[in-house]
């Protein structure tokens, strides 16, 4: 089962038990307007989406779902980051904001996992336990594979089993 934005967006909200009204202020701090209205119809999953019960309360089938973009969640990664670490002034010589990343799908899962250290202060072995939690073990090595720049020579793609499985950590650490 391929994950999409939406399910990146309702897991990463599960995960780090975001309110509503947090959403819609991290929304914003990465400079997209949206109403709490429109946050939840971006939260809309179909049930047979999840393989964990704990994601059922969740959701709700009946309601219309709005898809979310690479943008919209790149602009939501970014503002999380300013959300947990505050807003940094960009340095002389520095955009006013940072470029996006994500280019494609398949950039979509290294970009979280890298934005997703940045916001939660991770280091290295703080995402490999994370990623143990949910019982997956893979080298420094291939975690810093993972977290490079796309073009770079050691970047490797992020499939879908090493972010659904580091969202799933997450939840494990933050809701316990």
């Amino acid at each position: 089962m391929d994950m999409n934005n939406n399910d990146i967006l309702v897991r990463l909200r599960y995960a780090l038990d975001i309110k509503d009204t947090d959403m819609v202020k991290i929304f914003k701090l990465g400079e997209i307007e949206i109403t709490k209205e429109e946050v939840l119809e971006l939260l809309v999953k179909s049930k047979d989406n999840y393989d964990n019960e704990a994601f059922d309360d969740e959701i709700d089938e009946d309601e219309e779902n709005t898809e979310c973009s690479n943008f919209m969640l790149e602009s939501f990664l970014n503002g999380l980051i300013i959300f947990k670490r505050g807003k940094q002034d960009p340095k002389p010589g520095q955009p006013d904001k940072p470029a996006m990343s994500i280019n494609n799908n398949r950039s979509v899962n290294n970009v979280l996992l890298k934005k997703l250290k940045i916001a939660l202060t991770l280091t290295s072995e703080d995402m490999l336990d994370t990623l143990e939690e949910a019982g997956v073990m893979i080298t420094k090595g291939e975690l810093s594979a993972l977290l490079r720049k796309e073009g770079h020579k050691n970047y490797k793609a992020c499939g879908d089993r090493y972010a659904r499985n580091f969202l799933k950590g997450l939840a494990i650490k933050y809701r316990n």
